[in-house]
């Protein structure tokens, strides 16, 4: 079958390298140079099923509200951007109800779970290497409150397979983690979740789109969708920005710039762009660098390892597709990096930051969208807000395996875009 797939980022990659593996002749169009330049490019650098939690969690609509024009909120709403988020936002907060945030979070884990199995075996199969490491994740508390709601909260999934470790005593968090030394006096507890990873996501979907192309896979570069052109109930080409291009099936995986490319097919994709910020900052020889990325639940914000780099991200802002890097949110990093490790230098140069930005897809609900259109050979495989790269291996296998008629090792139908209409 011949196949066309919008979008090169790790979402794409994955969708491209599966459906190459079952046979498939494989086309990929990126609007940039190269491969993961959007969203993979400085994310995090987590692979968490830990933090499979949508944003919308009971309150958040409360929160919202109270971080209106507060640079330093983990969750900043431009008032400039409600007009586009109005009917997404309106379901947003409905899905922040217990019962709907419980079974999306259910959703989202059993999705991670999935995604991190199939990201072990063509690591190993191929063997990827992306400056991975598997020692898990530590999550600190500065709250005996926040930590004693985490820990119940871990306890109920832990029927679904997630494995957490409650560390109540401070000095056991320094000696899991000693570059925490400097505030374990500040701490109250901290969970480790042995099962996360985390590396660098640019790197693997470079990587992973190497293996492609030896199976086949076609990629064009610098080539934007402008257009889409139809018969009855199917797509017959994509114009783009040098020529028309035809296919069986074509798989949209083009983060938040999905929306607009549907929206020319009258799909309604209830995904918005959920702004995230990273900075880089060099390992100092003269401290002990972390040996596993931490997240600061109070802080909302997690520092990576990432090769001889700690990745430090945190934060999302709606305020559209505006890109630029403003210093405020970048200063803000820099502040939560400081309040983790005080000691470690800083540059002095704000370009030595290596400041980044990126749009996350932003579900309504909070769980990615993935499978079957009205239109009858196209296929979705987007939203997936925060998770993008802990869940982009099985995003990729599953729609992989819904096109070429199998039988997906997970149940897809909760991930549907019919869950929305």
């Amino acid at each position: 079958m011949k196949i066309l797939i919008i979008g090169g980022g790790v979402i794409g990659v994955t969708t491209a390298y599966f459906l190459a593996s079952a046979g498939h002749a494989v086309t990929v169009v990126e609007r940039h140079a190269e491969p993961g330049m959007d969203a993979s490019f400085a994310n995090g650098g987590l692979l968490t099923p830990s933090m499979a939690d949508p944003w919308n969690a009971p309150g958040t609509l409360g929160n919202l509200v109270r971080w209106i024009g507060r640079d330093d909120a983990p969750m900043l709403l431009q008032p400039r951007a409600l007009p586009q988020l109005l009917g997404w936002g309106i379901r947003f907060i409905r899905n922040s109800s217990p019962a709907r945030f419980a079974e999306n979070l259910r959703c989202n884990l059993r999705l991670a779970q999935y995604s991190l199995a199939v990201l072990h075996d063509i690591s190993q199969s191929l063997r990827l290497t992306y400056d991975q490491a598997g020692v898990g994740t530590l999550m600190i508390f500065r709250t005996r409150e926040g930590f004693e709601a985490a820990v119940r909260r871990n306890q109920e999934l832990q029927p679904l397979g997630l494995r957490a470790e409650p560390v109540p005593d401070p000095a056991r968090l320094v000696e899991l983690e000693p570059a925490l030394r400097s505030i374990g006096s500040q701490l109250t507890g901290g969970i480790h979740f042995p099962d996360d990873r985390s590396g660098d996501a640019r790197l693997f979907t470079l990587s992973l789109a190497q293996h492609a192309r030896e199976l086949g896979v076609r990629f064009l570069f610098d080539t934007d969708v402008v257009g889409v052109l139809t018969s009855g109930n199917r797509i017959t080409a994509m114009t783009t920005s040098s020529q028309d291009l035809t296919a069986d099936t074509y798989v949209i995986a083009a983060g938040v710039h999905s929306t607009s490319l549907l929206r020319q097919l009258r799909i309604n994709l209830p995904v918005v762009p959920a702004k995230g910020y990273s900075i880089g900052i060099a390992q100092s020889a003269e401290h002990t660098p972390p040996r596993m990325p931490v997240i600061d639940n109070d802080l909302h914000a997690a520092v990576t390892p990432i090769g001889r780099w700690l990745r430090v991200a945190g934060t999302a802002e709606f305020d559209g597709l505006r890109s630029d890097i403003r210093p405020a949110r970048v200063q803000n990093l820099v502040r939560l990096f400081q309040r983790l490790y005080p000691h470690h230098p800083i540059p002095g140069d704000p370009r030595a930051l290596n400041a980044w930005t990126g749009f996350r897809p932003m579900s309504a609900d909070g769980v990615p969208i993935l499978g079957r259109t009205s239109i009858d050979n196209l296929y979705l495989n987007t939203g997936h807000g925060h998770l993008g790269w802990t869940m982009a291996a099985g995003s990729g296998r599953a729609v992989s395996d819904l096109i070429s008629g199998g039988h997906p090792q997970i149940d897809v139908e909760p991930y549907a875009l019919g869950r929305f209409q």
